[in-house]
């Protein structure tokens, strides 16, 4: 119905306060033309779900204040939904769910391990301790001087190169499911700083393919760790990143050798990145258990399950 990436791409990444506004100027537009292209009138709505969080709080406040009084005017209940759980049921439009299943949710501000033994529980396994790997993907993708967002370019080019340049895989091998990828960007952004400083041009697509690599080494090898630790029905990447062309056939790959017994569920494309649809399929699970929200309900930005 709307986007926004356009608009941020003139400053290379998200700003807060365009973001915000922008939610302003469509948020009613938006509405109105899901009702016309669904084809159903307010009358044969049950209940309205919104994302309360986590994320930024401006678009937020803009999302539940209109969900709310949409909610109120229509006397429809109204239904609150962690943004990350709407990204693990982006995963059922694909196939049913089954439990237990584990989930690597991977986006621009979150990295996490989430086990479910049924609907609507969710157990952090598994978290990332600084940068996210969405967000490192947007940092290289500035100092590449690529375009806003990067993680699709540097994807692309990726295919294109070889791991030749030596880059850390954090936490790789440590006793634990956490992730750490501030080291790596670091790691990233001094090879470029010293190879400009020594006159050096340094191969793109090789850069791409070795960042890359580091990256999907670390989400794929302690997924399928976790996997093993909490044996599970299904295994479900989500997320924003779970668009990257390189995770989707490592992780397939990995899990065809390591975890056969496993049920591996990646959404398409288009339920990767932020959609209403995954937070309508995560608020119908809340809906039936009757989770509910009062006309009270704020933003929460920091919201984890």
């Amino acid at each position: 119905m709307a986007s926004q990436i356009k608009s941020h791409r003139r400053f290379g990444g998200v700003v807060p306060e365009v973001a915000s506004r922008h939610h302003v100027e469509q948020i009613t537009y938006c509405i109105e033309e899901a009702l016309q292209v669904a084809e159903v009138q307010k009358e044969d709505l049950t209940a309205v779900a919104v994302t309360y969080g986590p994320g930024l709080v401006g678009a937020l406040l803009i999302g539940v204040q209109a969900a709310k009084a949409f909610a109120w005017a229509n006397q429809l209940p109204l239904i609150p939904v962690n943004h990350m759980a709407g990204h693990i049921y982006a995963a059922c439009f694909e196939q049913d769910l089954q439990f237990p299943l584990l989930a690597l949710v991977v986006s621009g501000g979150h990295t996490e391990l989430v086990y479910m033994k049924e609907d609507a529980s969710y157990e952090v396994i598994g978290e990332t301790r600084d940068d996210a790997a969405g967000e490192a993907y947007d940092k290289v993708g500035r100092v590449m001087g690529l375009s806003y967002p990067g993680g699709k370019e540097i994807d692309r080019l990726a295919h294109l190169g070889k791991d030749r340049y030596q880059f850390p895989r954090a936490m790789l091998h440590e006793d634990n499911l956490d992730f750490s990828f501030s080291g790596l960007k670091s790691a990233f952004i001094n090879l470029d700083h010293n190879a400009k400083q020594r006159g050096e041009t340094l191969s793109q697509e090789d850069l791409a393919a070795s960042f890359q690599a580091s990256v999907v080494e670390v989400l794929v090898t302690k997924t399928i760790r976790a996997a093993k630790n909490y044996p599970v029905k299904q295994l479900v990447v989500a997320g924003g990143v779970a668009a990257n062309q390189g995770l989707r056939e490592t992780m397939q790959q990995k899990v065809e050798e390591q975890l056969s017994e496993t049920n591996l569920i990646i959404p398409s494309l288009r339920l990767c990145g932020d959609n209403a649809a995954m937070i309508a399929a995560a608020g119908h699970v809340e809906f039936a258990q009757n989770k509910l929200a009062s006309l009270d309900l704020n933003a929460c930005p920091s919201l984890s399950f």
